[in-house]
């Protein structure tokens, strides 16, 4: 069986910023990609034990490199001054590299 390299982008950020992140995903023609909702404790402290806008969600795509690129580069531009927000990728391998264009 192949594996086919391919990128995980996960970010990890305030529930307000959702809408903002899925906009900027499906201007990039990714339409796969998980939202879970997620507690912890970072930088602003222990969050998503409150209220609706205090809490934080996690989201999981997996993308070409090219795509991904242009996306870290817009959430960056638009979204890190707004809210707070931990992004980061991982090098991974699909076996069907047909759902991932």
């Amino acid at each position: 069986m192949k594996l086919y390299a391919i990128k995980l982008l996960t970010i990890v950020c305030e529930a307000p910023a959702q809408k903002n992140i899925i906009e900027i995903l499906e201007k990039n023609n990714v339409s796969g990609y998980t939202f879970y909702e997620v507690r912890g404790n970072g930088s602003k402290g222990i969050r998503g034990q409150g209220l609706q806008n205090e809490k934080n969600i996690k989201l999981e795509a997996i993308l070409q490199e090219e795509k991904l690129y242009r996306i870290l580069e817009e959430i960056a531009r638009t979204i890190f001054s707004d809210y707070a927000i931990v992004t980061y990728v991982n090098d991974i391998g699909v076996i069907r590299m047909e759902k991932f264009s």
